[in-house]
């Protein structure tokens, strides 16, 4: 008797793990398939095959961050009891560093100990890469855009693309109520400035004095 037994083996690949499942080949497949199984042209009793299989790459992140234009990139999901280690290549001593597709800052003292690590939200791309300086602060300030919006705890070091002062601050109240969550800080809901929960907003207002170095990554 002849007979001959084709499958499909598919390779997926799923957070940094490999799935390896296998089927008859009337069942449906992804049209990102990339293994196939080819039989011996053989016609003994038992036919034989060979797979070869290709690993599809997983996307970078620049291909993330387009799919999702308002969410930070956080691979791990960091918490304030887990935060990312401080970026490379962010200076040294006494600085606060913001890196802004993580939406994650940094207050680190003279030793180069983290004081504390704190999610935030501003925008995306805002302010340039660079090193600032802090150049002033307000307890309280409100915007001139905005009719009713107050800042607490204002910390400024840039200029944004229309002029405009660029800051740390704790999140903004519109008619004394909260324009977003601290559970939702982490993510791009600011405008341009970086917004923080009043307690790190408070600290930041305390250790960022005028002259401080405000240094921005991507």
């Amino acid at each position: 008797m002849k007979y001959s037994s084709r499958f499909v083996v598919a390779t997926v690949v799923v957070a940094g793990c490999l799935l390896v499942s296998a089927g008859p080949t009337n069942a449906s497949t992804d049209s990102s398939t990339t293994s196939s199984t080819v039989p011996s042209s053989d016609s003994s009793s038992a036919s034989t095959s060979t797979t070869t299989t290709t690993v599809v790459p997983a996307p970078t992140a620049a291909e993330i961050s387009a799919l999702y234009p308002t969410r930070a990139l956080r691979f791990p999901p960091y918490t304030r009891l887990n935060p990312p280690e401080v970026p490379k290549n962010s200076g040294f001593g006494r600085r606060v560093i913001y890196k802004n597709n993580l939406q994650w800052v940094w207050i680190v003292d003279a030793k180069n100990k983290v004081v504390r690590a704190m999610p935030v939200s501003g925008r995306r791309g805002v302010p340039s890469v660079g090193t600032y300086k802090v150049n002033s602060q307000s307890l309280r300030s409100y915007s001139l855009d905005l009719k009713d919006v107050w800042f607490n705890n204002m910390t400024r070091f840039a200029f944004g693309p229309n002029g405009g002062n660029i800051g740390f601050h704790a999140i903004p109240t519109k008619y004394g109520k909260p324009l977003q969550t601290v559970e939702q800080l982490g993510s791009f809901k600011g405008s341009g400035c970086i917004r923080m929960a009043i307690e790190d907003a408070k600290l930041m207002y305390n250790f960022a004095k005028r002259g401080t170095t405000i240094v921005v990554i991507p």
